[in-house]
């Protein structure tokens, strides 16, 4: 019979009342089929005995149907799955034949069916007279009453015996339980709950003239015997869920009472200094991820106002985190750091309540960031991990770590060759401690979930479930973006909240001083370490929001009458891809989902043997927490202090706001510089280079390097490089290998070789996922263009026949981008995908790429001719003036026609209409001149060009504007220096060549002089070639050597043709160089 005959004929007929239909009579207790419960088991359950032979071949060939559309689903996932079980298929399908009372004879009942017959038994209509409450979650516990009343009833009898010495208000500890119990409830059935409330409407089983009198005569009927009775058996996956909640919930809480009778009077003289807080009068649960049995950390509560903090675990790491502390103030003087009293008992323990204070004094903010950034090195130094937002208190200038379990986080995974060096560095760097900013990014928002972050305000990541017309039978799930109400982690003045990122030297401040600490009495500190190997550590294996998605997801009305359905939806964690982590981690976290918790994986500091909610795995750690730790300060040093330093101020830096790119702050000083030579600029190119050599992370096979990088020009991230060009490490690698040809240093030759050994596999990963290729796109700088473009230019510098071939799949992937690019412009779109394939077709006489660039042109005119936005994006990277120049450029190379060229001149009148509001290349004056200089047809060259002149007024006005701090290619001072070089030999050339001239030596100068020049936020040092290092360094080469080296940011082809073996050889630069700078 099916679910919904079965509810519609149970439901009993009721008759109206003003507030909605009234009950009838109580019946005779309603009582639940035997073994209802069977398909509330899962997998794992059912596999712990032996499987009776099925002998109904009906149900047998049903089970093999069931078993091939499951693998047509997802066979990789499920047999992964089987795997983790050691289940084979012939043990699978007669799981899937076996009768539900097979089932129940061989399987004792689970202790979630008591409280379920129970509370079905004990079910009585809602009185006629009692309204339903108009708060959704209020009608919707009213199902639950019975068991509800079930675990107060549990929870008096397990307290029935206590003594009054112990002072607990248990009147009120019954309520609560019950209160939080029913949003417990609420929130597990919800969705099924409206699914059903759908169904009736549409069946038309629900009574009452309007929506909401509608809404009272579901939930009425869901509180009839008959009602409760077919919803468990009918979903007993929910009927499992709310059962061992409820069993969870009572015993956690009589434990949690228990204990603390125990512990009274030890409590009140070491926590509250013999001070009694009078009787114990709330207790509030669920203060982080449930673990063990739905066990949480609580709040309590005394009758005069007082709180302390129960812990249901071992504080261990508080007391070993307490020595620490003690260690470093006296090792720092007036540091000062805070620590936090606990009474420590096996297996739980209490500790004092630290409430978020302001600060006293202006001062206070850098205090308390210099503290932080005291702890910053301690937490690095002991392999700490999940400082987030929720696990720091800002108490006045004092940063307080409230959970600490991650302490000496143990290596499980296996070394990878394939793994970038650059992510592996990032991983164990300052960053793993999540108490630096740590941005996630989402479909909803951008949030920072770090120590340093949890603002007020901020969009989650993350859409939110809500109801919309909650109440009514039109009530329906939607998801909507959430506002974060704030956190207590970071210091207060008044009503204003000091930010990380503007006391960043004082976070630097005291990571040196901690640091300095620790290295300095490295062997007194790792005696300290090693006092700790009997602690128990914990390892978090995944993301908790992760398990916490999949636990509020797995709620779907669809997974709940089966449980074979639910662990179907949970072996999304043997998919690799979507949850990163050893699948050996999957079945323990798929049985710990099923009791409702986070998995909880834990270790002694000094052993190899991972165990999972107290019982030892089959998984051994690679290192352990303590020895991982101790590996960890041998390192300390020079080169590793100035890798986390660098890190440190990158992090803060994605912080600070998106600006735009707009002029950063004039250099001070600037005064106009002299000619600077040749042989200084390439000097200064070469240390820049040894710069990235230094800074790079190498692996077995390849080098890679840390950098920020602008997402979707919204959020500053600090990431591993990818291929890209502009951002990637092609980008970097460009630059050392022009380099190495100019100056004939092998070891630049070197590195930008390994730097990109990773591409081929990048390339033939994305010519299996057409939706990756789509979604990186064709542009010039930040597309499959730039990736060919690159490749084509170190192919030749290099000379590496193979680079070649990966050339050619770069191109086809181009060409397949270019079909759904939404863009046209030169970063990102057709444009730059036509510069990039034209040079590509000139340098190497590719076919293929000289296809793509007609059919570029040719798509690019078509947008041209349909421009009808006069106020549409002007730039050279993002609009019309980079389009005008590529066009240009193609009609040049002899391969454009007539409409192109008409085009280009269209691009080009509409990109002059923009007043120049900045001297970048990206968006302001030096791209707009560039373009304009080189407007197609007959306008280009006359002496009475508009274009022309209008290029000469914008290079005129460059003239005037102070030079920048920021020397990046995209909007700083390399870019302006490049685009001048570009105009040098043209009309322009004489009013080019004396700005360049007076630049040149400044930007030198400022190499000097100046710490942080890039095109980041603050100034922070990253490699890439757009707004980073490489991009500057180019730029040098560029000025000093303009004759001979193409512009990378222009996407040029080669200048000059090969000497006969297909090198480049160094040579001097020429007279006409020199001329130039």
């Amino acid at each position: 019979m099916s679910s919904s005959v079965r509810l519609g004929t149970l439901f009993p007929v009721n008759t109206s009342t003003a507030d909605g239909p009234s009950s009838l009579a109580p019946t005779e207790p309603q009582r639940l089929p035997g073994g209802w419960w069977a398909c509330g088991v899962a997998l794992h359950e059912r596999v712990r005995a032996d499987v009776a032979a099925p002998v109904d071949s009906a149900r047998l060939a049903q089970a093999r149907q069931r078993l091939r559309r499951w693998r047509a689903e997802d066979s990789g996932v499920l047999e992964a799955y089987l795997r983790g079980l050691t289940v084979s298929e012939d043990h699978l399908l007669g799981i899937l034949a076996e009768e539900d009372t097979q089932l129940t004879a061989r399987l004792d009942a689970p202790s979630w069916v008591e409280p379920i017959e129970s509370a079905v038994r004990a079910a009585t209509p809602l009185p006629a007279s009692d309204p339903v409450p108009a708060d959704w979650r209020a009608a919707f516990a009213l199902p639950f009453r019975p068991l509800v009343e079930y675990a107060k009833a549990r929870f008096r009898v397990g307290t029935r015996l206590m003594s009054d010495e112990a002072q607990v208000d248990l009147h009120a500890l019954t309520g609560s339980l019950g209160a939080a119990l029913e949003r417990r409830l609420t929130s597990l059935a919800a969705r099924t709950f409206v699914a059903e409330l759908h169904r009736q409407r549409a069946a038309g089983l629900l009574r009452g003239d309007d929506s909401r009198a509608r809404f009272v005569d579901f939930v009425r009927r869901l509180t009839e015997p008959a009602g409760i009775a077919t919803l468990f058996t009918d979903r007993p996956v929910l009927a499992r869920l709310v059962g061992q909640a409820t069993v969870y919930a009572t015993e956690a809480r009589l434990e949690l009472v228990n204990r603390y009778a125990a512990d009274r009077s030890c409590l009140v003289r070491e926590l509250f200094g013999d001070v009694d807080p009078g009787p114990l009068v709330a207790v509030e649960d669920n203060q982080g991820d449930p673990h063990r049995a739905g066990r949480t950390t609580s709040v309590v509560r005394f009758a005069d106002g007082r709180r302390l903090v129960y812990k249901p675990r071992d504080l261990a790491h508080d007391a070993r985190l307490d020595a620490f502390v003690d260690w470093l103030n006296l090792r720092i003087p007036d540091v000062g750091l805070r620590k936090v009293a606990g009474l420590h008992r096996p297996e739980y323990g209490w500790t004092e309540f630290v409430a978020s204070a302001p600060l006293t004094d202006p001062d206070g903010g850098h205090l308390y960031y210099r503290r932080q950034g005291v702890l910053l090195a301690l937490a690095h130094a002991l392999n700490t991990t999940d400082l987030h937002y929720e696990n720091l208190i800002a108490s006045g200038d004092q940063p307080v770590m409230i959970d600490v379990e991650t302490l000496f986080r143990p290596v499980w995974q296996e070394p990878n060759d394939t793994v970038d060096p650059a992510a592996e560095l990032l991983a164990a760097s300052v960053q793993r401690t999540a108490l630096l900013p740590m941005m996630v990014v989402g479909e909803q928002g951008i949030m920072d979930l770090s120590g340093s972050g949890g603002d007020q305000g901020r969009q989650s990541p993350a859409s939110l479930i809500d109801w919309a017309d909650p109440g009514t039978d039109r009530m329906r799930l939607v998801r909507r973006a959430g506002t974060f109400d704030g956190a207590s982690n970071r210091p207060r003045l008044g009503d204003r909240v000091i930010n990380p990122e503007d006391h960043a030297e004082s976070i630097m401040a005291g990571f040196r001083l901690g640091y300095d600490a620790i290295e300095t009495h490295r062997e007194d500190f790792a005696r300290l370490v090693e006092e700790s190997a009997a602690m128990t550590v914990r390892l978090v294996a995944r993301p908790t929001w992760a398990y916490r998605m999949l636990l509020d997801e797995s709620t779907h009305p669809n997974l709940l009458r089966d449980a074979l359905d639910r662990d179907r939806f949970l072996a999304q964690l043997y998919d690799q891809a979507q949850f990163p982590a050893d699948t050996a981690f999957a079945r323990h976290d798929i049985a710990a989902l099923w009791r409702g918790d986070v998995p909880y994986y834990h270790a002694r500091a000094d052993s190899l043997t991972l165990c999972v909610d107290g019982r030892p795995t089959t998984m051994p750690l690679r290192r352990s927490g303590m020895d991982a730790a101790l590996d960890r300060i041998a390192r300390f040093g020079e080169a590793d202090r100035q890798d986390q330093e660098w890190i440190i101020l990158a992090s803060l830096a994605t912080r600070r706001p998106v600006g735009g790119h707009l002029d950063a702050a004039p250099m001070p000083s600037s005064k106009h510089g002299t000619a600077a030579p040749a042989e200084r600029l390439v000097a200064a190119a070469c240390a820049i280079a040894d710069q990235l050599v230094a800074r790079g992370a190498p692996g077995r096979e390849r080098v890679n390097w840390l950098g920020l990088e602008l997402v979707d020009d919204r959020q500053w991230l600090l990431l591993p490089m990818g291929a890209g060009l502009a951002n990637g490490y092609l980008g970097v690698a460009l630059f050392l290998g022009q380099l190495a040809e100019v100056s004939g240093v092998a070891r630049y030759r070197d590195v930008a070789r390994r730097a990109i050994v990773a591409t081929p596999r990048l390339l033939d990963l994305l010519a299996d996922r057409p939706e990756l290729v789509t979604a990186i796109g064709c542009g010039g700088l930040h597309g499959l263009g730039g990736i060919a473009y690159g490749l084509t230019r170190l192919r030749m510098l290099l000379d590496d026949p193979e680079i070649g071939r990966w050339v050619d799949t770069a191109v086809e992937l181009a060409y397949v981008a270019t079909v759904s690019s939404p863009t046209d412009d030169w970063a990102t779109g057709r444009a730059g995908c036509l510069a990039a394939m034209s040079a590509i077709h000139t340098d190497l006489g590719h076919e293929r790429a000289g296809a793509l660039a007609r059919s570029c042109a040719d798509a690019v005119a078509d947008a041209v001719e349909a421009l009808d936005r006069p106020d549409g994006p002007t730039g050279f990277a993002d609009g019309t003036a980079g389009i005008a120049y590529a066009l240009h450029r193609f009609v040049e190379t002899g391969s454009g026609t007539t409409r192109h060229a008409d085009a280009a001149l269209a691009a080009a009148r509409h990109a002059a209409r923009a007043a120049a509001s900045s001297s970048g290349w990206c968006v302001g004056a030096s791209g707009l001149a560039l373009a304009l200089a080189h407007r197609g047809g007959g306008e280009a060259g006359g002496s009475g060009s508009p274009g022309l002149a209008e290029s000469t007024r914008l290079v005129r006005w460059l003239a005037d504007q102070p030079p920048s701090r920021d020397l990046s290619l995209c909007h700083g001072e390399a870019g302006i220096v490049d685009a001048l070089t570009a105009l040098a030999p043209g009309p322009v050339g004489p009013d080019a060549t004396a700005i360049l001239r007076r630049r040149a030596t400044l930007i030198l100068n400022a190499l000097q002089w100046q710490e942080r020049y890039c095109g980041t936020p603050d100034g922070v040092l990253t490699p890439g070639l757009l707004t980073g290092l490489a991009g500057i360094g180019y730029s040098l080469l560029r000025i000093g050597l303009s004759a001979r080296i193409p512009s990378a940011l222009l996407l040029e082809p080669e200048r000059r043709p090969a000497v006969s073996d297909g090198r480049r050889t160094p040579t001097d630069p020429t007279q006409e160089e020199r001329r130039h700078v």
